[in-house]
């Protein structure tokens, strides 16, 4: 069986333990971002969380942190509390300033993709931010834990993440959660948002800000079926690249619509509805089991950690379904592994000349998301934060995502040999 070779984004293989010249090559980095604190304290706290995150200890909190920096010094550890949970430092400045030395580390106009996904963190007790028994994806069941929105930017050059929210559940944006939203610092114009439109707001972000080009959104399942989401990125002039639900229903051609037939009386229809001999739209993953063998095409992608993938692809226009109404015309992307067989399906709006390498390239641009979720986790100590405000969980997020850009342009810097 022949298969092309298409490649994604590079391995990020650098760890802070494969560096010896790293606290010289971290000043100057922090320096970029040093005139957005305000005051030199918020500088000194801000170098030494950063250093402390690339530090080969087994727990990345507050305090091994600062026993491995400062040793025994109590006044230390309250300084850095204070600096993370509490500083009037605006963390989305640092991160914005960080969006365009990400352009000139891995930034590509025609082939960066934003990508979306959430990670959870596993917490004890009820006070932190946002906490709450829900899907806890770290730990594969329902359980105590706060849930984080995340993007990242992969490109055939590199990745890195991008942005951070913290998600709120509905209940925490009742009246009768105000006591623990103030407990927590919580903004009281923060309302309740999906996920799905936490994403778009950080999309909408990157997309303002101009510095970093990208041309596609991904994103899996969670945010395919989200139509909403979807059509506001199209808003944005991007191109979405979606997982769906194999139960998505689509049109094979557009259907005719037409007005409802005019009583005679009041005013005359004008709103569109399917006519009654109109096709229903069918299933996606019912699609695919229509289409013949050569349709498919078969490819090699790289994804990670989990080396090359063989899979098998297909490729039809069809038309979205949009409440019940035909809605825009888009690529169905089948994706059929030749290892399990498992099919994954996705919508995306691409143009309809955009050639199946591209749409096979992008098929394969999620991973990224995970590799910086494991490295954050494993060497930055993501997961390891002990504060519970709302602004104490933002300004960690942002420092280990910054200490993850700084990783990535290392390895740019100091060439490390990329597994493609």
């Amino acid at each position: 069986m022949e298969t092309s070779a298409v490649l994604t984004a590079p391995v990020l293989d650098v760890t802070p333990q494969d560096l010896d010249t790293i606290l010289d090559e971290l000043t100057a980095f922090h320096a970029i971002f040093s005139p957005l604190f305000a005051r030199q304290e918020q500088r000194d706290w801000a170098h030494q969380y950063l250093y402390g995150l690339l530090l080969e200890i087994p727990r990345k909190s507050i305090e091994p942190m600062v026993l491995a920096l400062h040793g025994a010094d109590c006044n230390a550890v309250r300084g850095m509390q204070q600096f993370l949970s509490a500083g009037a430092w605006d963390d989305r400045a640092i991160l914005q300033r960080l969006w365009p030395e990400i352009a000139r580390d891995v930034g590509d106009a025609e082939d960066g993709v934003l990508v979306l996904d959430g990670s959870d963190f596993p917490k004890q007790g009820t006070e932190s931010a946002g906490v709450k028994r829900q899907y806890c994806g770290q730990l594969g069941k329902t359980a105590n834990c706060q849930a984080g929105m995340f993007l990242a930017y992969a490109s055939p050059r590199g990745y890195a993440l991008l942005d951070r929210r913290l998600y709120l559940p509905e209940d925490w944006c009742t009246d009768a959660s105000t006591d623990r939203r103030v407990a927590c610092g919580i903004p009281a114009t923060v309302p309740f948002t999906t996920k799905p439109m936490l994403g778009l707001e950080m999309i909408q972000a990157v997309r303002a800000a101009g510095s970093l080009p990208f041309q596609w959104v991904t994103g899996d399942a969670a945010f395919g079926d989200t139509t909403a989401l979807l059509d506001a990125i199209a808003g944005l002039d991007t191109w979405y690249f979606m997982e769906v639900a194999h139960d998505t229903r689509v049109w094979r051609e557009r259907p005719a619509t037409a007005p409802a037939p005019w009583s005679g009386r009041g005013r005359k229809p004008t709103k569109a509805r399917l006519v009654p001999e109109a096709a229903a739209p069918v299933g996606v993953a019912d699609l695919a089991a229509e289409l013949p063998a050569q349709a498919w095409q078969h490819a090699t992608i790289q994804e990670g950690g989990q080396g090359p993938q063989v899979a098998a692809f297909a490729f039809q226009r069809v038309v979205a379904v949009r409440d019940g109404l035909p809605g825009p015309e888009v690529w169905l992307v089948l994706r059929r592994s030749m290892r399990d067989g498992e099919l994954k399906t996705y919508l995306s709006n691409a143009p309809a000349d955009i050639t199946p390498t591209r749409l096979i390239r992008t098929s394969g641009m999620r991973w990224p998301i995970e590799t910086c979720f494991l490295v954050g986790k494993q060497e930055l100590g993501m997961g390891d934060y002990d504060v519970r405000s709302w602004r104490g969980w933002h300004h960690h997020m942002t420092l280990v995502i910054l200490a993850l850009a700084f990783l990535v342009r290392l390895q740019g810097r100091f060439k490390q040999t990329l597994r493609l």
